[in-house]
């Protein structure tokens, strides 16, 4: 009988043991997976070839080759100038077309559709489309915190950090957002990691415009903020008791 349950015991045991086993097994292939799975979409977010699309409010320099007159601006001067203002419809006002719409364009589309409104006056028309005013937003733990102008249409998250003066010490170097627009009315938002094996790799995300960097404090900073906003209303509970801990000392 003593037998019996033994092998019994040592059976149930060993059944345990090698649920657990697969279980654990299991969990780390999931991980592994969803890491794949993780790395796969950082490269395809990479791959993703953009060209920025204008819209209300922008400005744009509009140079038509050969005839500065109808032009925003020269080459020389291209940077300095102003611009055209989209208006709240999405339209521009020029010489001869008049009114020409170009919200939800992109650069090389507006040129397209600008060429072909002046093809009617101009004997093959070579126009550049530039939109001025693209950027990006830099918040947090950063030393110099505000816009970023994008002259070359999208900037990496390094460069980026770069030209925000680098992060402060507060910084949470595991959890730096980059906010986007999404499809729909809910943003995208990407979290990198720059203290990760692969930091030199997802660090390199393109930052597009009128995206938001966010750098994230750390938990010694905000544990700090919440002493620092405590310690005011300490200091005045002392002040109201001090007469009483005096008085109350002078008694005995």
């Amino acid at each position: 009988m003593k037998k019996y349950l033994l092998l019994i015991l040592i059976i149930g045991f060993t059944g345990c043991t090698s649920k657990e086993e697969y279980i654990l097994f299991n969990q780390a292939t999931k991980k592994q997976n969803n890491t794949q799975i993780a790395q796969e979409t950082l490269e395809q977010l990479n791959n993703v070839q953009f060209e920025y699309k204008i819209r209300p409010y922008d400005r744009v320099s509009i140079m038509v080759y050969k005839h500065p007159d109808i032009s925003t601006s020269s080459p020389e001067t291209l940077q300095q100038e102003r611009g055209l203002l989209v208006n709240s419809k999405g339209d521009i006002r020029l010489p001869l077309i008049k009114k020409i719409h170009l919200q939800g364009l992109t650069q090389t589309e507006a040129e397209d559709t600008l060429e072909e409104a002046y093809s009617v006056y101009i004997k093959h028309p070579d126009i550049q489309v530039e939109v001025l005013n693209k950027k990006a937003y830099v918040i947090g733990e950063v030393k110099r915190p505000g816009e970023v102008p994008l002259a070359n249409e999208q900037l990496s998250l390094l460069q980026i950090l770069a030209t925000a003066g680098d992060l402060t010490d507060s910084a949470n170097r595991q959890s730096i957002l980059i906010i986007s627009e999404g499809t729909g009315e809910k943003p995208l938002t990407r979290v990198i990691n720059l203290t990760d094996v692969n930091s030199l790799r997802t660090s390199n995300l393109m930052v597009k415009p009128n995206d938001i960097v966010y750098v994230t404090p750390n938990n010694m900073k905000a544990f700090n903020t919440g002493v620092n906003e405590i310690d005011p209303i300490f200091n005045l509970i002392g002040h109201v008791l001090a007469p009483f801990v005096n008085i109350k000392f002078l008694s005995q």
